[in-house]
Parts: C-alpha cells; sequence; structure tokens
C-alpha cells in the first residue's frame, strides 16, 4: 500500500472580502511534498490576493492556511520559516551585485551564512554572474536571483507568482526546466500563472480559479482527459449520423470538416462525438453491422485551454 503523501500546503475554505465584497469565494486544496501544484487563472480572477494571504501578507476574512502543519496566523514565524516567495517582480537592489543582495537577504534569516549563499547561487546557475551588478541582469536572470533569495531560508514550499512573466520564449524554456529540477530534489512548488500551456508542460497537478472560486482541482492528464471526443470518419455519411445520435452510448455528435479528404468518395463524412473512450469498440461493431465503413477513428484529448474555457463558459485567458 503506498504511503499518503506528506501534505507542506494545506488551504481550507479560504475567503476574503473588502468592502463588502467577497474577492476569494471558500477555497481549499492542498499541495503535496516534491510536486508543482499550479494555480491557474485569468487576471483578476483573485490568484495573487490568495498568495498574498498564503504569506501573510493579509488576513483571510475566513478560513485556514497551514504550512508544514503550521497555522499561518496563530504560528506565523514557525510557518514562515518553511516557505520562500515571490509575488510579482523579485525585490532586489539594482545598485548591488547579485552576491551583494544575497548578503543583504541572508542577514534577516538565521543560520544563512556564506556557504548557504553559495549553494543557492550554484542552484540557480548563476556562479559566471553572480558578481556583476544586478542592472546589467536580464529579467531571466533576476527571476533566478529572486528564487535564489526564496531559496536562502532551505524552506519546503516555494510560491512564485507569474514566474514567466515577461520572459522571451528561451526564458520560459529555461525558467520551466529549473522549476522542474527544484522539484526532483524535493522541493515543493505552488506556481501561480495565466499561461496554461506552460502549466500543462510543467506541473502535476492544477487547481483553476475563475472568479475567485477554485472550480476544479486534479492532477493534468486526468483533468484534460475529461470532455474527450472521438471522432469517427465514416461512410456513408448520413447513415452513420443517425446512428451515431440514436446510439446510448454517444451523448453528442456533430458533423465537422475532414482535415484531408482528398481522395475520399464524397458519402464520407467526419462526426465528432462525447462518450467514453471504453465504449469505442462497442459503437465500431454496431457501425460495422450496419455496413458503415469506418475510415479513422481517433481519440482527441482536450488542452488545459479546453478544459478551462468549458468550464469558465469562456473566461479569457491566454
Amino acid at each position: 500500500m503506498a504511503a499518503t503523501p506528506k501534505i507542506v500546503l494545506s488551504v481550507h475554505n479560504l475567503k476574503k472580502s473588502i468592502k463588502n465584497k467577497e474577492i476569494i469565494k471558500g477555497i481549499s486544496f492542498d499541495v503535496y511534498a516534491g510536486e508543482i501544484f499550479g494555480f491557474l487563472g485569468p487576471n483578476g480572477s483573485g490568484k495573487t490576493t490568495t498568495i498574498r494571504m498564503l504569506v501573510d501578507l493579509i488576513r483571510p476574512t475566513e478560513g485556514t492556511i497551514h504550512i508544514c502543519g503550521h497555522d499561518v496566523h496563530k504560528e506565523h514565524d514557525e510557518a514562515m520559516s518553511k516557505v520562500g516567495c515571490i509575488v510579482e517582480n523579485p525585490e532586489l537592489y539594482s545598485y548591488l551585485t547579485g552576491w551583494e543582495n544575497l548578503e543583504h537577504f541572508a542577514r534577516m534569516l538565521p543560520g544563512v551564512d556564506e556557504k548557504r549563499i553559495q549553494e543557492v547561487v550554484e542552484i540557480v546557475s548563476m556562479d559566471q554572474r553572480i558578481h556583476d551588478k544586478v542592472r546589467t541582469y536580464s529579467l531571466g536572470m533576476r527571476q533566478r536571483l529572486g528564487i535564489a533569495q526564496a531559496l536562502l531560508g532551505r524552506p519546503s514550499l516555494l510560491i512564485l507568482d507569474e514566474p514567466t512573466n515577461g520572459l522571451d520564449p528561451q526564458g520560459i524554456k529555461e525558467m520551466r526546466e529549473f522549476i522542474q529540477r527544484l522539484a526532483a530534489e524535493g522541493l515543493s512548488l505552488f506556481v501561480s500563472s495565466h499561461l496554461l500551456s506552460e502549466l500543462q508542460q510543467m506541473c502535476h497537478r492544477v487547481a483553476i480559479i475563475s472568479h475567485g472560486k477554485v472550480i476544479q482541482v486534479g492532477a493534468v492528464d486526468e483533468l484534460i482527459a475529461q470532455g474527450g471526443k472521438v471522432v469517427w470518419t465514416v461512410s456513408p455519411g448520413n447513415e452513420a449520423e443517425r446512428l451515431l445520435l440514436s446510439s446510448p452510448l454517444v451523448t453528442h455528435a456533430i458533423e465537422t470538416d475532414i482535415d484531408n479528404p482528398t481522395g475520399l468518395p464524397a458519402s464520407v463524412k467526419q462526426f465528432s462525438t462525447q462518450m467514453d473512450k471504453e465504449d469505442i469498440p462497442k459503437v465500431s461493431q454496431l457501425l460495422m453491422e450496419k455496413g458503415i465503413s469506418l475510415y479513422a477513428v481517433e481519440i482527441k484529448n482536450p488542452t488545459l485551454e479546453d478544459l478551462f474555457l468549458r468550464l469558465t463558459e469562456g473566461e479569457r485567458i491566454e
């Protein structure tokens, strides 16, 4: 029997009201040891407000937050000693070198010496540039230095708010690989983003937030497997459509354009259906028994973007 994974961050029924308007509406989720947990939602959905509550920058109206078992509000120091965080842009002194910035922040933390500074420099792969002035750094290097700062206190949880904002494609790729490497070494990461494709490539699980509510939490593969489509290329199309629509195994069927109709008989049509993948053999057998020719059967899982749009009824997100 597999051991239950350790919960590093636990959020229960979190709410926040500002001027009698409820901004965060009772959200709950857990983040486990060594996982990359995505927090997905468009700008204005409540991501940054939630993060500010996670690190006790603002107090929730209701609900609880525990980091490594410590209540963020009742055991602030113990909880905060377990977390590193970059909310929006990392706070850095551009007139100092990267090393001098890390020395400055290290003075505020117990037990962080020069050896630890060197360790985090190596973790974020900044050995070559750490003694240069921060004003000479690219945005990606500033982000890495900010993460080095957040890692100084040896946290169990690293919270990153939109870590790839403003980065070019190469910078985004490097940041994604860096985050995955940190998780592989046992760190838990909570990554907020409005970039669907990034979270899909990076995260083990995601929470989807819309208008202050978490509307779904789950493993990325499991979430995108929901609402998958089965596409049938068949002939004669009219008879196949009638059979698909009348089958109790198919909940929805619409005709779609064939990607490459060249060389196919005019009677061939393509239909996109909503149905359980396990029922494909039964429906295939039904069609063939009725004299329908099957040219192709294709399973199409939605992207995380498709899922988001379906769950939020089209709320705008990149």
